[in-house]
């Protein structure tokens, strides 16, 4: 059974920091594309970060220079360090995986992020 589990989501101050993290279980990681999607209230889910089954990467223009995904290949966790945020950014964040095989795409339940001005 796939799981992907999300945390280290909160409230925070405009200007601070958070680091999400995902633990994934019942996926083959080395092969799954790992992405964070976020949704704010009254808008559609759209792409954050993606981090490739091959270690690229590729960040929405709104994030750029300020988030960074990475992923740890041996305990099978994505992370999502989040800096100089803006109460823009205030959503739930959801983590992501793709087989980029058999294209099999799964979620994780999400996790709140408040930023406050």
């Amino acid at each position: 059974q796939v799981q992907l589990v999300e945390s280290g989501g909160g409230s925070v101050q405009a200007g601070g920091s958070l680091r999400l993290s995902c633990a994934a279980s019942g996926i083959i990681f080395s092969i799954n594309n790992m992405g964070w999607y976020r949704q704010a209230p009254g808008k559609e889910r759209e792409l954050v970060a993606l981090v490739s089954a091959g270690g690229g990467t590729n960040y929405a223009d709104s994030v750029k220079g300020r988030f960074a995904i990475s992923r740890d290949n041996i305990n099978h966790i994505t992370y999502l360090q989040m800096s100089s945020l803006k109460p823009e950014d205030t959503a739930v964040y959801y983590c992501n995986a793709k087989n980029v095989r058999t294209l099999t795409t799964s979620w994780g339940q999400g996790t709140q992020v408040t930023v406050s001005s």
